[in-house]
């Protein structure tokens, strides 16, 4: 297999952190070309030097100097700001380029590296919660693929291999139904940060992990999902699976269901989709069904946890109105995790945003970052 150069866009949190152990263990397979951080600059001066790349891209441009000062010595380049950030994306030595940036500040990289031809190895739903259409429209037009490292996107492309010329009948999108999985509204209305960030199967960044209290990290997905696997609403069910083994599950137009099932572990899907077509050997745990005699699913309460419906509206909606949704929760859950809104309150901004900013029906890509300010400025002003 020919070495792959990989640029890793967010290589500070918790999916970069974990792509960069997976580098670590494959170093005849893969070589880091590019690490960017939006502000931890300590952890990607440290990464830099350990992983020699080409250039490192810090976000907060207050931040440059500290990092230049640190890599300088060490032949590393340095620059700062978005700017810098779309452009390093489209380098010719890079391969493949992992978006695990959070939120909406993946779009525009994410754009630029398609554009010059980059594959990308997507943990960034956002970009194709807030613009499916054009990012699949130009990947298919540019040539490159997309390949999800989200596990539930990971599982259903893993059991599409070999199926690819079968239509798919329906998938179904596992979620383990976070921290509060189970309680009613009433439960609901005084739980806190510290409650909503205390997940119980996974460790992930603060943004995802309220928002998979919420259940709109599975909404995200719900999209994504869309954009993806070429699907329309009535394909896309969500079944809540609290043990998180089997990550999502295909059905094929005979009835048939093909399930991927593991330990939940971030690092096989960062894998699978740096090292696709090969599965690369690896040392992750492994799964053993004597430990795990009960596997159970259950319907996920959309009335307790309304963010879910609100992304099934959305996506039937279409348009702009995912943009809207995303802009607007993005906004709800920074000022949940500041103190300033109760953990309902984030689903009563979503629905004011979706019912109050203009919607577009075939919005260009000046319109969606003109919806996104547009819905954040609203969002902030109604909190």
């Amino acid at each position: 297999m020919q070495k792959r150069n990989i640029a890793i866009l967010g290589s500070t949190g918790s999916i970069g952190t974990q792509a960069l152990e997976v580098i670590q263990a494959n170093p005849t397979i893969f070589e880091v070309e590019v690490l960017t951080a939006q502000s931890n600059a300590q952890l990607l001066i440290e990464q830099a030097i350990a992983f020699r790349p080409n250039c490192v891209v810090i976000g907060n441009e207050a931040l440059y100097n500290q990092v230049l000062d640190a890599l300088d010595p060490h032949g590393i380049k340095v620059y700062a700001g978005p700017k810098a950030l779309e452009s390093v994306v489209q380098m010719e030595a890079i391969d493949i380029v992992l978006t695990s940036m959070v939120g909406y500040a993946g779009l525009l990289p994410t754009i630029k590296a398609i554009e010059a031809g980059k594959h990308i190895a997507l943990a960034n739903k956002e970009t194709l919660v807030v613009a499916g259409e054009l990012i699949t429209a130009l990947a298919q037009q540019k040539g490159v693929n997309i390949y999800p490292v989200d596990s539930e996107h990971s599982a259903i492309f893993q059991c599409l291999v070999g199926e690819f010329h079968n239509p798919i009948e329906k998938i179904i999108l596992t979620a383990s139904g976070g921290p509060f999985r189970g309680k009613k509204r009433e439960e609901l209305a005084n739980v806190t940060k510290a409650q909503a960030l205390k997940h119980p199967n996974w460790v992930m960044g603060a943004k995802i992990t309220i928002d998979s209290a919420s259940l709109m990290n599975k909404g995200l997905e719900v999209i994504e999902a869309k954009w993806l696997f070429n699907l329309n609403a009535s394909q896309i069910d969500v079944v809540v699976h609290p043990q998180s083994i089997i990550h999502s599950l295909v059905q094929f137009e005979d009835g048939s269901i093909k399930a991927q099932m593991g330990l939940p572990d971030m690092k096989l899907p960062i894998q699978f989709a740096l090292g696709f077509p090969n599965r690369l050997k690896s040392d992750f745990p492994r799964f053993d069904f004597i430990n795990y005699p009960n596997l159970t699913f259950e319907q996920p309460d959309k009335e307790t946890f309304r963010n879910l419906q609100l992304a099934f509206d959305a996506m039937a909606q279409g348009g702009n109105m995912p943009c809207i949704l995303n802009a607007a929760n993005e906004i709800a859950v920074a000022a949940f995790l500041e103190d300033k809104i109760g953990f309902l309150q984030m689903s009563d901004l979503l629905e004011t945003c979706m019912a109050k900013v203009p919607f577009i029906k075939h919005p260009t890509l000046d319109d969606y970052i003109q919806t996104d300010a547009e819905t954040r400025a609203f969002a902030s002003e109604n909190l």
